[in-house]
């Protein structure tokens, strides 16, 4: 068991996290929330950032997206936002509503699961990029 020390600053890490995160306007790469607290007080290492996001999205308060070209975009999880991503030029649009605000799992799906939170991704072409391809 850690000291409390020790989980005092873990906490605190975390809490710097996700007011970074709560503070913006929009999701933001690991790189990105490394780059803000950089400029604070408290600075905090790269590594260390991906680790405490990880956690924050293991206790349900952070959700994590990934992009056609694999960068994970993080946004706290009382946001309940989901996407329409263009897989040719990534570009993204926020969906105005949940379509699914109440997902239940029944039966053999649950078996013991806690959702914690939940991801909806569309992946598809924007209206650029399919008349770009059209002949």
């Amino acid at each position: 068991m850690a000291p409390p020390v020790a989980a005092a600053g873990l906490k605190d890490k975390q809490e710097r996290l996700l007011e970074q995160l709560l503070n913006a306007d929009t999701e933001l790469t690991g790189q990105q929330v490394h780059a803000l607290l950089r400029q604070s007080e408290l600075p905090m290492g790269l590594a260390t950032v991906y680790r405490h996001l990880r956690l924050l999205q293991q206790k349900g308060l952070v959700r994590c997206r990934h992009l056609p070209n694999g960068e994970a975009l993080y946004a706290p999880t009382e946001r309940d936002e989901h996407h329409l991503t263009c897989v040719d030029c990534g570009a993204t649009t926020l969906l105005e509503q949940c379509p699914m605000p109440e997902v239940h799992l029944h039966g053999e799906q649950a078996s013991g699961f806690r959702l914690l939170f939940h991801t909806l991704e569309f992946f598809g072409l924007c209206s650029a990029c399919q008349e770009r391809q059209s002949p």
